[in-house]
């Protein structure tokens, strides 16, 4: 049996950062977590159709900051920003605390794991080949610049009796390594025979750390026996004692 980890929360502190950003008093934790679900929950269902790849929260003393990542922008702000308005107040209304609403567009959508399975799920609905839906999404992909794709469906695929899965996999997508940046993002197809799972993992590129070159000076005086030694940084920052 193999014992599966969600690819983000793996990379998480490595290469990604939390979607959460607070920090709870004692028997606090359980409430805003609670708060946290029932505003995604909630943006969920007031914009169905806008695309949306993920919502990051951050509180201060004073407001909660909402942050909508999607890939229509003009949906979520609507005419003049009333819509925009309209969330904000049900959010205020439902959690009781000053809240603060921010737009942000997904530059491609094409390589956002989330909004690709979303696409693939909604054609599914459609009544699309899953095959053909998994065949053109992994072809959009790799052609917006991604360096390997893989697409999960299971369920009643083509209205089979049984429940089975269809894997679409082009280029590579190493799990494992901590550094590779792999989106992750999952949905749901609603259809008349029952639901149909859609995953999709998105390999984008490695992300390496960055380091501070040090060296020493050529004049540097080697220290005494006990004493603080000097280094000369170079770049941007000036000469610092450690």
């Amino acid at each position: 049996m193999g014992h599966k980890i969600h690819p983000i929360g793996l990379r998480i502190g490595v290469i990604y950062d939390w979607q959460s950003k607070w920090y709870a008093e004692k028997g606090q934790y359980t409430d805003l977590v609670q708060e946290d679900l029932l505003i995604r929950r909630t943006i969920a269902q007031m914009l169905p159709d806008a695309a949306i790849s993920r919502v990051e929260i951050e509180r201060n003393a004073s407001q909660v900051m909402v942050t909508i990542h999607t890939a229509r922008p003009g949906i979520v702000i609507g005419r003049g920003g009333q819509r925009v308005d309209e969330i904000r107040s049900r959010l205020e209304a439902l959690i009781g605390k000053r809240t603060r609403v921010n737009i942000t567009e997904v530059p491609v959508p094409e390589l956002d794991a989330r909004l690709v399975a979303q696409t693939v799920a909604g054609q599914i609905e459609r009544r699309v080949s899953h095959r053909r839906a998994m065949k053109q999404a992994v072809a959009r992909a790799m052609q917006r610049g991604a360096l390997g794709i893989k697409i999960r469906a299971a369920g009643r695929l083509g209205g089979a009796d049984m429940s089975r899965k269809a894997v679409e996999l082009v280029g590579r997508v190493p799990l494992h390594t901590l550094r590779a940046e792999i989106d992750y993002g999952q949905a749901e197809a609603r259809t008349t025979l029952g639901r149909i799972g859609v995953k999709v993992w998105v390999y984008k590129g490695d992300i390496l750390p960055r380091r501070e070159r040090v060296e020493v000076g050529e004049a540097a005086e080697v220290p005494a026996e006990g004493a603080p030694a000097t280094a000369e940084v170079t770049g941007d920052a000036s000469a610092q004692e450690g």
